[in-house]
């Protein structure tokens, strides 16, 4: 079994995929990952909506990734597309989100999708997270329900030779301080 953090610095955001279609038990089985994440108050606002129909992605795609989104267009050729929505008609995310100026359910499917990306990858599988494309035209084409709310896709399939790109990476005294701003002394 792999190391988590090997796991981790292996990860990259892949945008070039082989045409093979991937194995509906792999995505769940990275679905199994996802749905054990935490979310505030337990309320799991998490919804996956996988797209491996070709004709429905393609639609989707289309529609989605258009205008000033076409910068976006690769995610086209991924055999999956993973649309994540959060549900956000639970109270303590509203009430949480107001008070905390900060919206819950973003913090929730982010931790599910890690896990989501994480599995995947430990399966062989390549990913990316994918926040530019038309979230109106998202709702409207998949007929999201009101209270729904998509809010991030992520391309799914295998890597097509493309080790993916990771820019430069920050030292740890840049980003972790104790007690103090600024005090990066271990």
């Amino acid at each position: 079994m792999t190391d988590l953090i090997d796991l981790i610095k292996k990860r990259r955001s892949i945008r070039k995929f082989k045409a093979q279609p991937v194995e509906r038990d792999k995505i769940l089985t990275c679905m199994e990952a996802a749905r054990y994440a935490p979310s505030a108050d337990n309320k799991q606002p998490w919804r996956f909506l996988i797209l491996d129909d070709a004709e429905i992605k393609n639609n989707f795609c289309n529609a989605v990734f258009s205008g000033i989104y076409a910068a976006t267009r690769w995610a086209k050729k991924a055999p999956v597309i993973i649309v994540i929505v959060a549900d956000i008609n639970f109270l303590a995310h509203r009430i949480g989100g107001r008070v905390q100026k900060v919206p819950f359910y973003f913090i929730d499917i982010g931790i599910a999708g890690e896990h989501f990306v994480l599995k995947a990858q430990e399966l062989g599988l390549g990913t990316c997270w994918i926040g530019w494309f038309n979230l109106n035209k998202a709702q409207k084409t998949l007929n999201i329900p009101k209270g729904k709310k998509v809010c991030q896709l992520i391309a799914l399939g295998y890597p097509d030779k493309e080790k993916g790109i990771r820019k430069k990476i920050k030292e740890l005294k840049e980003i972790a301080f104790f007690n103090t701003w600024g005090n990066n002394r271990y």
